[in-house]
């Protein structure tokens, strides 16, 4: 046998072995840190234990182009993604998601409204709120969105999130507009008006405009802030592992989700299936919020939740009295434009 033949053979049987090595390896993609830890000890582990499967993980910075080309260039290897919204959207639209087979799933009414996407199927309910520090407030701390803006009653300098998503929802908010209503006033151009001039109040005493979720916790930690607007599981992990006093104001906060979606052309589209429908039984996913405090999306799946743990979960039925949740079609629709005024607004 010549050198060209065995160089052939092996590629041959390297060709063969792939394919199964494949259906027997799944990579599931997500954020890191505490998020990914907590998808780590409720879903992957359990799957690869009741599966035999390998359950090999990655991360990314949520930019579209990664999946895309991935599936343009037919190298896909990620098999399930953890997205948000707006990728659920957008990859349903220009086709490089898969479509959800919602009948192998038990159905979109087992969920809870908006966690359910053509291409996606939501896992967790987050909240963009805000929160005090205690220890600035001895006599009593806010109560609602308004007080965001009181500071009269509440004096000190506050930190909002540098994006015009959900901080022009609050303003709203903190302005009369009830919860459930908001999208119908920000979808009009008085409404956009009135909640850049709601901001144009609270402008002075806004000290930092935050851009990464690690941020709000320290500014509250190091005192540069006394309240902040901030994504609820970052409030949470400061307070029950680094012993902060803080305290999470629900009214008016935006709930918003996290989602899995499989890439078009994965080679691993059986496993990849199989794996989101055993993180989405009710006693499976109710586990996850043991490791952070993000609520289920199943509606089974929060009667399943341990009593103290729910009072700190967003989706609680105590912390939804006075929410919205984030609309990623108005978002779709209106962040280019609204969010060159926030800029132009802030530079000001």
């Amino acid at each position: 046998m010549n050198r060209k033949s065995i160089t052939l053979c092996a590629a041959a049987a390297l060709c063969s072995a792939l394919p199964a090595m494949a259906q027997d390896t799944l990579t599931v993609t997500s954020w890191g840190g505490a998020y990914t830890k907590s998808q780590e000890k409720a879903f992957m582990e359990p799957f690869a234990k009741a599966t035999g499967k390998k359950v090999l993980q990655d991360e990314w910075d949520g930019s579209p182009a990664k999946i895309k080309g991935m599936v343009e260039t037919k190298q896909v290897t990620w098999d399930v993604v953890d997205v948000e919204p707006s990728h659920a959207l957008q990859g349903c639209d220009e086709g490089w998601l898969e479509k959800v087979d919602y009948s192998k799933l038990g159905g979109k009414d087992k969920f809870i409204d908006g966690a359910a996407y053509d291409c996606a199927v939501g896992t967790i309910v987050f909240g963009t709120i805000y929160a005090y520090n205690t220890d600035k407030f001895p006599n009593g701390g806010p109560q609602t969105m308004a007080d965001l803006w009181d500071v009269k009653k509440f004096p000190g300098p506050r930190a909002l999130r540098k994006s015009p998503k959900t901080t022009l929802e609050f303003a709203l908010i903190a302005d009369g507009v009830p919860a459930k209503d908001v999208y119908k006033v920000l979808g009009t151009k008085a409404g956009v008006d009135r909640a850049f001039n709601k901001l144009e109040q609270l402008r002075p005493n806004v000290k930092v405009w935050w851009t990464a979720g690690a941020q709000p916790p320290q500014l509250l930690a190091d005192g540069e802030v006394v309240m902040t607007t901030a994504w609820n599981g970052r409030i949470y992990d400061a307070v029950k592992n680094s012993g902060k006093h803080f305290k999470i104001v629900w009214d008016g906060q935006g709930l918003d989700f996290n989602l899995w979606a499989i890439p078009k052309g994965t080679k691993n589209l059986a496993l990849a299936q199989q794996f989101v429908a055993f993180t989405v039984k009710p006693e499976v996913m109710a586990t996850q919020s043991q490791y952070i405090s993000y609520g289920p999306t199943l509606k089974a799946a929060m009667s399943k939740v341990p009593a103290s743990i729910q009072a700190d979960l967003p989706n609680a039925p105590a912390n939804v009295k006075n929410s919205f949740v984030v609309s990623p079609q108005f978002w779709a629709d209106h962040e280019e434009e609204l969010t060159e005024r926030f800029n132009k607004w802030l530079a000001r």
